[in-house]
């Protein structure tokens, strides 16, 4: 059964889980690369980590229609917002796509979070 036919998975919820699984794609790749980018990347690396963590969870949470899934949107929200400003100093295309996709997360996140 896929997701869109849980009855719980509406078009917000599947979007935001959508955003999130793109999330921590995006940023399990930025993390991987920057490790290669030499010093100055450790911020990045960990903000990055966190969010592929958190919003593979948040994914997840959803998914089994989680009572917890609002709160713990808005801490991928809220790490989002933190990577993507993080990703946005630095001029590696890794980085920038975190930046770019990021805040898209962090507004579904919080969208479901108030839901």
């Amino acid at each position: 059964m896929a997701l869109q036919e849980l009855e719980h998975a509406d078009d917000q919820m599947q979007e935001c889980i959508d955003n999130c699984l793109e999330a921590a794609q995006v940023c399990e790749w930025c993390a991987d690369a920057c490790a290669d980018e030499g010093e100055g990347m450790a911020r990045c690396i960990r903000l990055c980590r966190d969010v592929a963590d958190i919003a593979s969870l948040h994914a997840r949470f959803m998914a089994r229609n989680s009572g917890y899934h609002g709160q713990l949107g808005e801490l991928c929200a809220d790490l989002c917002e933190e990577c993507a400003e993080e990703c946005e100093q630095h001029d590696h295309d890794h980085c920038q796509a975190c930046a770019e996709i990021l805040p898209t997360c962090a507004e579904s996140c919080r969208e479901m979070a108030s839901a």
